[in-house]
């Protein structure tokens, strides 16, 4: 039976064709796959620009309204003829004033479980400091200013989301800036205060927050100062929690049942935080303290850190605190 050797690949002409077209592809994919990385470099180098400009502008801003904010705060503290609030009579922190009393409209009487509103003991009739009044000339909505550590930031109240994408003074930055809760009014003093703030890699805006976490941190840090167009205040820090907005979940905490009215469901809220908190403070903290409540986003779309502060009262010291921390 006579011997037919078999083919050898790329003998006949098609064969060849095939395989020249298998290197053109092979080159064409490689330069596919070249110029995609070259655009994926340049795509990841233009965020990276972005960002440190946009990190940037807010801490330029940052420092443009501090600088306003430092002045005119010195000026009052050395200027005692010039005071920051024109001088109003003291009242006791009751109730704001209420109608007369007549015989024809008996008043009905007082809830025992139900906070009143108070009124802001050294300016009941909300006179918006000097400080404040030029910090609104730069940006309207700016009603407070936030200091700890290195954040020395001002605090803008307008909703709860036109912040998280501009800076203090309205201008579009992915900082965003530290707000006040749309729901907080500042009519009175409030009882409870919340602000929020972006958790920022760079430690910008809350990306310090998580370091409260630390004792170290906890104790060296304790003494937060928030003060508003209407009053100054110091705030001693009590409680850290990593909580779940879930209802249900492990670590779920309504932090609006500090927002109500009712004495007992505060009670509550409040002894909630204090066991949940991942450092054991000593700090008394009653229904009727003025809390501060610094919030900002972990990991998760429904996971919240949340540092919780009470202010400091009559005749009590940032460094009397420091002295009973150190007595424990």
């Amino acid at each position: 039976m006579p011997y037919y050797p078999e083919k050898k690949l790329g003998t006949s002409g098609e064969e060849r064709k095939q395989t020249k077209m298998t290197e053109k592809q092979r080159r064409l994919l490689r330069l596919s796959v070249a110029v995609f990385s070259c655009l994926l470099i340049l795509y990841g180098s233009g965020r990276l620009v972005f960002y440190y400009a946009e990190l940037n502008a807010s801490r330029d801003t940052a420092r443009e309204l501090r600088q306003i904010h430092n002045q005119k705060k010195q000026e009052a503290e050395s200027d005692p003829r010039a005071p920051e609030l024109t001088a109003q009579p003291s009242i006791s922190p009751t109730a704001v004033p209420e109608r007369p009393m007549t015989t024809e409209t008996p008043q009905p009487e007082e809830d025992e479980d139900t906070l009143n509103p108070i009124a802001y003991p050294d300016n009941p009739n909300l006179k918006i400091s000097e400080r404040f009044r030029k910090l609104r000339k730069k940006g309207k909505y700016i009603i407070g200013w936030l200091s700890f550590d290195e954040v020395d930031e001002a605090v803008v109240q307008k909703d709860n989301t036109y912040f998280l994408t501009h800076d203090a003074k309205g201008k579009k930055n992915s900082n965003g800036a530290i707000f006040l809760d749309s729901g907080i009014s500042l009519k009175t003093r409030p009882y409870t205060i919340i602000l929020y703030g972006h958790n920022m890699k760079s430690g910008n805006m809350f990306g310090r927050l998580k370091k409260y976490k630390e004792s170290a941190y906890f104790y060296k840090h304790r003494i937060i100062t928030f003060d508003t167009m209407y009053e100054d205040g110091q705030y001693a820090v009590f409680a850290v929690i990593e909580m779940s907005t879930i209802p249900g979940v492990a670590r779920w905490y309504d932090l609006w049942t500090l927002t109500k009215d009712s004495k007992s469901d505060r009670e509550e809220a409040i002894r909630a935080m204090e066991r949940l908190s991942v450092i054991s403070s000593a700090l008394d903290v009653q229904v009727d303290d003025q809390i501060l409540l610094l919030v900002t986003c972990l990991d998760g779309d429904t996971e919240r850190l949340v540092v919780a502060a009470r202010r400091l009262r009559e005749g009590e010291t940032a460094e009397s605190l420091v002295l009973q921390h150190r007595k424990e």
